[in-house]
C-alpha cells in the first residue's frame, strides 16, 4: 500500500514539473518576438543604416557651388560614417575636365556644360545626369570704405572689365568720381562665374588681363583683395557676399530697369537681371550604379533646398526639386 502511494505521488509531481516548464517556455516567446520587431522597425526607419554604405565619393568643380555641396556632404556623412566624400574647388571648367576624364563621381557647376566639354565626355564614354539645385545672384562688390559708388550700370561694368578697356581710374567710369586707379578682382578663367560674367556683362568679348586685375579660383582671396582697398571692385556668388557682408558693400546693378540690389527675393523672382542664375551638379551615370553614390545623389536633391538658404543661396520651388529628383529614377 505504501509503495502504491509513493508511485502515485511521483507521477503527480512529474506532471506538475512538465507543466511548469511548458508555461515558462510559452511566457518567453512573446518577449523574443517583441525584440525582433523592434530591430526590424529601427532598420526600416533608417534606410542608410540598413544598407551599411561605405566607399569614397570624389567631387570637384565650382567654387560657387562648393558651400552647398560641402553642406550636403557633411550632413550625409553624419548618417553614413563609412562613406568618405571629398569636395574640391578647381572651378566649373576645371571640374568638367576631370569629370569628362572619368575622375569624378560628381561635378559642381555654376553654368551648364559647354559643347566642347560635352563632346569630351562623349569621347571618353562618360554619360551623365545634370540636376539643377538652387539659384544664385552674381554679386558686384566694393570695400565698406567705398563712399562714392551708389550703383553701376551694365555698360559701366563692361567698360571696367572688358578686354582692351582704356579705363584706368574711377573718374574714367563716371564724372565726379575720384581719379584713383581701380583695382579689379575676378574669378579665374576656369570658373563658371567668370564665364557667366563674360557672357552676360561683356557680351563674350573676354575680361581684360593687365596689371590692374587679379584672378583667383578661390573666392575668399577675392574677398580679401576687395576688402583691402577703398578703390577695389570684384564679383562672385551671392553666398560669399552674405558671408562677408560686414566687410564688403554690394553694388546695385542697373540693366535698364533701374538699379536692383541682389537679395533672396530679387534673385528668386528674376528681377536681379541679368545676374541671377541657376546652379547645377553633374552626376556620372556609371558612378550612380554604386550604392553610396546613388544614396548621396538622392540625399542631395531631396535635402539641398532646406540647406540652400542656410548657406546664402536661394532655394527652388518644391515642385522643381521633385522634377529634378525624378531624373534619378
Amino acid at each position: 500500500m505504501v509503495v502504491l502511494i509513493i508511485l502515485m505521488m511521483t507521477v503527480i509531481l512529474s506532471a506538475c514539473g512538465s507543466n511548469d516548464k511548458e508555461a515558462s517556455s510559452t511566457d518567453h516567446e512573446p518577449a523574443k518576438e517583441q525584440s525582433e520587431t523592434t530591430v526590424t522597425g529601427e532598420a526600416e526607419g533608417n534606410e542608410n543604416a540598413a544598407v551599411a554604405l561605405s566607399g569614397t565619393i570624389e567631387i570637384d568643380g565650382s567654387s560657387t557651388v562648393y558651400p552647398l555641396t560641402e553642406a550636403a556632404a557633411e550632413e550625409f556623412g553624419k548618417l553614413n560614417k563609412d562613406v568618405r566624400v571629398t569636395v574640391g574647388v578647381s572651378g566649373t571648367g576645371g571640374g568638367f575636365k576631370r569629370f569628362c576624364a572619368g575622375e569624378l563621381a560628381v561635378s559642381d557647376a555654376s553654368r551648364p556644360i559647354k559643347e566642347e566639354e560635352a563632346q569630351a565626355c562623349q569621347d571618353n564614354g562618360i554619360e551623365y545626369t545634370d540636376l539643377q539645385i538652387a539659384y544664385d545672384g552674381l554679386s558686384v562688390v566694393v570695400s565698406q570704405d567705398n563712399d562714392f559708388i551708389d550703383h553701376l550700370t551694365i555698360e559701366e561694368l563692361n567698360n571696367i572689365f572688358v578686354t582692351g578697356s582704356t579705363v584706368k581710374t574711377w573718374a574714367d567710369v563716371r564724372a565726379g568720381w575720384p581719379a584713383e586707379e581701380i583695382k579689379m578682382y575676378s574669378p579665374g578663367a576656369d570658373s563658371g562665374t567668370y564665364d557667366y560674367f563674360n557672357e552676360e556683362v561683356l557680351g563674350k568679348k573676354g575680361i581684360r588681363n593687365d596689371t590692374q586685375i587679379s584672378f583667383s579660383e578661390d573666392d575668399n582671396s577675392l574677398v580679401q583683395g576687395v576688402e583691402g582697398s577703398k578703390f577695389a571692385i570684384g564679383y562672385f556668388g551671392f553666398a560669399y557676399y552674405e558671408e562677408n557682408a560686414d566687410k564688403l558693400k554690394v553694388i546695385p546693378i542697373d540693366a535698364g530697369k533701374g538699379a536692383i540690389t541682389p537679395t533672396v527675393e530679387t534673385i528668386k523672382d528674376g528681377t536681379y537681371a541679368p545676374l541671377s542664375r541657376p546652379l547645377y551638379i553633374y552626376l556620372n551615370k556609371k558612378e550612380l550604379e554604386r550604392p553610396e553614390v546613388s544614396a548621396f545623389a538622392d540625399y542631395y536633391i531631396n535635402n539641398i533646398g532646406g540647406m540652400a538658404s542656410e548657406v546664402g543661396y536661394v532655394p527652388m520651388p518644391e515642385e522643381k526639386y521633385a522634377e529634378e529628383a525624378a531624373k534619378l529614377r
